[in-house]
């Protein structure tokens, strides 16, 4: 069994074959898919796959680079989608310096809030970070997560070893996509095969991000194999072990029903 903990499956990019990518995973072994929002709208549409598919579950939240906007009786609506039976974090939201389409003070306004709501569930988060490290770091230091026993995933972390064990201290999980099997990506795989066995989780973000096997052609779930099994090898375990261990590991963090 496989989970694939980031998917934005609701992208168009899916709509001529969603049901037979859905298919395509469960053949390939990958049970459960977890769908995150990135804006206030589209927590619906992730809601709805939700519900269409069995093995299919939502995070909602503000994506940092859909927060320029931002005001803070989205909360409310929020709160109102979270209370789906479906939903089991809030994400995707963090920092993005990178596109830099929010303002910096707004980022972290969106951020902050969005942490104390998933807090105020008891729900963990699905974390964004694209050259915004210490800011992350310091906003989870200061959040009522940290410390927690399941407080939330650096999605596709791609970060630097200190702010791994940083996060890791706090609780925090990290998360694992397709970069990892690059040509050139021996700093992210010596980080990886560092990291404890019971903190790991396998994504794709497709439909970005597709491992090298499948590199110029759009990521689906069922390629979150590629990603297991070079995890797998840095830690040397066969696929079965990693697959068994990262799918242990989400169900844990994200409270997921067994099959």
């Amino acid at each position: 069994m496989l989970i694939d903990t980031h998917c934005h499956l609701d992208f168009d990019r899916f709509d001529p074959d969603r049901d037979e990518v859905v298919a395509r995973a469960a053949a390939h072994g990958v049970s459960r898919i977890i769908v995150p929002a990135i804006n206030l709208d589209n927590c619906l549409t992730v809601l709805r796959l939700a519900e269409r598919y069995e093995g299919v579950y939502a995070a909602i939240g503000i994506h940092p680079n859909s927060s320029a906007e931002w005001q803070d009786s989205w909360l409310e609506q929020l709160r109102e989608y979270a209370g789906h039976e479906k939903v089991v974090a809030i994400g995707e939201i963090g920092l993005d310096y990178y596109w830099n389409r929010s303002p910096k003070p707004v980022q972290h306004q969106a951020f902050t809030a969005q942490l104390n709501l998933a807090h105020e569930l008891d729900l963990p988060v699905i974390i964004h970070n694209r050259e915004s490290d210490a800011d992350v770091v310091r906003l989870l230091q200061e959040s009522p997560l940290a410390g927690q026993a399941r407080p939330g995933v650096l999605h596709s972390f791609s970060s630097r070893w200190e702010i791994a064990q940083q996060v890791l201290m706090m609780g925090f999980y990290l998360g694992f996509t397709g970069p990892l099997t690059f040509k050139q990506a021996d700093e992210l795989r010596r980080i990886a095969g560092q990291a404890p066995l019971d903190r790991l989780l396998v994504e794709t973000d497709a439909p970005f991000l597709a491992p090298q096997q499948k590199r110029g052609q759009r990521n689906e779930p069922a390629y979150v194999a590629y990603v297991a099994e070079r995890l797998a090898a840095l830690h040397g375990l066969d696929a079965a072990a990693m697959a068994q261990q990262t799918s242990a590991n989400a169900m844990r963090l994200f409270e997921l029903p067994d099959a």
